[in-house]
């Protein structure tokens, strides 16, 4: 078996449909250590060339063995259509001890499943995909990220009120509970805020807070 430091930082996919194809060669791309694992043959050969990839069944614990599956420290589930496959495959890698498991669920329930086994991480694309484009068609929002329960961070235009002022002047976070924590100005670089930085019609906030307050502040004119 391999040593586990020639796999530090690498990422094993388990299935190559839209969802994990994505992510492969999204880290392919970024020229991360990634390795593909795929049963369908037309998948495979799909794929051949374009991310590593090996032809293997992940719901066999010795296939999982024989590609040193133990070695990698974070696994991606992409199987979410084939709720048994996806559960056998979560529980052969939480039994490998696989230090960061992904996995993509389609619903409530199936959720609920991996999460009992030892999935570390729940990740529901079509729910996730459709709750952010709500919130970015419902504002000012330019970008949406749910960091974790309570706190967000967005990116949107300033509303009216703010354009000329400082953010002292227009106490922001006094009056709307949220923070603006950087600003971007046409043809300058990113700067992170402060109480004197002042606001202009085209600048591009990020602002953080909870999600109700972000929308709130989001909303307003």
């Amino acid at each position: 078996m391999a040593d586990k430091k020639t796999h530090d930082g690498s990422v094993l996919v388990i299935g190559l449909g839209r969802f994990g194809s994505a992510i492969a060669s999204s880290l392919a791309r970024s020229e991360r250590d990634v390795l593909a694992v795929e049963r369908n043959p037309e998948l495979v050969a799909l794929w051949a060339g374009r991310v590593a990839l090996v032809e293997a069944d992940a719901t066999n614990p010795v296939a999982l063995e024989q590609l040193g599956v133990r070695d990698y420290p974070t696994a991606v589930v992409a199987v979410g259509s084939h709720l048994e496959a996806s559960v056998l495959i979560t529980g052969n890698l939480v039994d490998m001890g696989v230090e960061q498991i992904w996995a993509k669920a389609i619903s409530n329930e199936h959720a609920r499943i991996l999460e009992r086994i030892g999935a570390h991480h729940i990740v529901r694309p079509e729910v996730e995909a459709g709750e952010r484009v709500a919130h970015l068609v419902s504002g000012k929002l330019l970008d949406y990220i749910d960091v974790e329960d309570g706190f967000t961070i967005v990116k949107m235009r300033p509303p009216r009120e703010l354009e000329g002022f400082t953010l002292a002047q227009s106490r922001v976070r006094t009056k709307y509970g949220v923070r603006v924590v950087g600003v971007k100005s046409p043809g300058l670089e990113f700067r992170y805020a402060e109480p004197e930085t002042r606001i202009s019609v085209n600048d591009t906030l990020i602002v953080a807070g909870h999600p109700d307050l972000l929308d709130r502040f989001s909303r307003r004119p």
